[in-house]
């Protein structure tokens, strides 16, 4: 059985984590960094990469881990950041984690999206898209961050371009495009023979108030111990939120195609293993639709 508290030796390895910096991103770099990956932690900001970087490396001072400025809410920094990556050397993962919570308000990225789906889909749709040829080469896995929120949404016209915005509706439909999207690019993949393949992870229902604290990292939020106690029996800590992530980054046992995420009940906690996920985010027509979609708003197309 595959444990998450002893990973194989992964020295060798260099693995592309977005959204580094805080929560599950940063856990999943602690984790890899610790099995010996050379880490690229790409984030907007330096000044928290550097942060979380230290953090590392108090736990494990021979972490190799280097910063990589990117904004997934910015085409141009995006396209920056593929030429530093690509130069950097090859890549044998990439974890596309980063993502937004949007609020109350509608809220745009640089390019006039709505943020969440232009961040979380558009943003990794745009990265990968120019990644793919050096993935590919390398026989590189994608692995996306998907949410079991992708149960409550679906890929109709109305909801990716609605004429109104809620803000939960808005984040449930940026996870299942990205599920999506994950699950269609594996197929894709396996259909023109790349060497690269494509999975989703979820990380269940984790919550900051159960995860350890790291100096200058956003991960752990102080709670009562009584509401702790009660959240445990559902729920559980970013580091064990990030475990399908790095299963599913590492482990080539977990086929292309496959999903990811907590082995127990409603798939909230629990060990990494394969598990189902709704039909509708298996919809090839439904996926090749938010394919030909983003193309359009990026004006980046996905080449095989």
């Amino acid at each position: 059985m595959w444990n998450p508290r002893e990973l194989p030796d992964l020295s060798g390895r260099r693995i592309l984590v977005t959204g580094g910096n805080a929560g599950l991103g940063y856990f999943a770099c602690e984790q890899l960094a610790a099995a010996g990956a050379s880490v690229v932690m790409a984030s907007r900001s330096q000044d928290k990469a550097e942060r979380a970087i230290s953090a590392i490396r108090g736990r494990y001072p021979e972490a190799d881990v280097a910063f990589q400025e990117l904004d997934l809410a910015d085409l141009s920094s995006i396209r920056a950041a593929v030429g530093s990556i690509t130069a950097g050397g090859a890549l044998s993962g990439l974890l596309a984690n980063a993502g937004v919570v949007g609020s109350a308000e509608r809220q745009t990225t640089a390019d006039g999206f709505e943020l969440q789906f232009g961040t979380n889909h558009l943003g990794h749709y745009a990265l990968i898209a120019q990644l793919l040829p050096a993935l590919s080469a390398a026989g590189a896995r994608i692995a996306h961050l998907g949410s079991i929120s992708h149960r409550w949404a679906r890929l109709t016209p109305s909801s990716l371009q609605p004429s109104s915005y809620r803000n939960a509706q808005a984040y449930a439909t940026s996870k299942l495009a990205v599920t999506a999207f994950g699950l269609e690019l594996a197929r894709r993949l396996e259909l023109t023979g790349s060497r690269a393949t494509s999975v989703v992870a979820h990380p269940g229902f984790a919550v900051g108030m159960l995860t350890p604290d790291r100096p200058g990292v956003a991960a752990h939020k102080d709670a009562p111990g009584w509401q702790q106690r009660a959240m445990s029996t559902v729920a559980q800590g970013k580091d064990d939120g990030a475990w399908p992530l790095v299963r599913a980054v590492t482990d080539r046992s977990i086929p292309n195609g496959a999903y990811c995420g907590p082995a127990g009940w409603f798939q909230l906690k629990g060990r990494p293993t394969l598990v189902p996920v709704k039909r509708h985010a298996r919809d090839s027509n439904a996926a090749s639709r938010l394919i030909d979609l983003s193309e359009r708003l990026t004006g980046i197309e996905l080449r095989f």
